[in-house]
């Protein structure tokens, strides 16, 4: 199924013309066509517009046609930090360790915290 195809796809579920799809996703209506005809690929500006506008629809499927698990994006806190900042928070501050998460590429993780004297 082409790219193209995955659009109608996603048209046909909600009941959408063309161009009331165009105006739900904030694209113009040339810009639709050209992508539905196969004239032009789709922009990544305009599958972000799609997926905003439809956020049940699996990305990954819209852009490769699989459709793969979603998997959490991490959050600021969760990234691990570099030698350098960890030896910086070592020198500077005597802070305890709370607990460790550890993310696995299938989605899930496991939480460690240190024993309590």
């Amino acid at each position: 199924m082409l790219i193209q195809d995955r659009i109608r796809t996603i048209m046909k579920s909600g009941n959408y013309s063309a161009s009331e799809f165009a105006d739900k996703i904030g694209v113009k209506r040339s810009n639709l066509s050209h992508v539905l005809s196969g004239r032009n690929k789709p922009s990544l500006d305009f599958l972000v517009k799609v997926i905003n506008a439809y956020p049940k629809v699996n990305a990954s499927w819209l852009i490769t046609g699989e459709a793969r698990e979603e998997t959490p994006v991490p959050s600021k806190n969760d990234v691990t930090p570099s030698k350098e900042e960890v030896q910086e928070d070592s020198v500077n501050h005597s802070k305890e360790i709370e607990k460790i998460l550890i993310f696995y590429q299938d989605g899930t993780f496991d939480k460690y915290t240190p024993n309590q004297q």
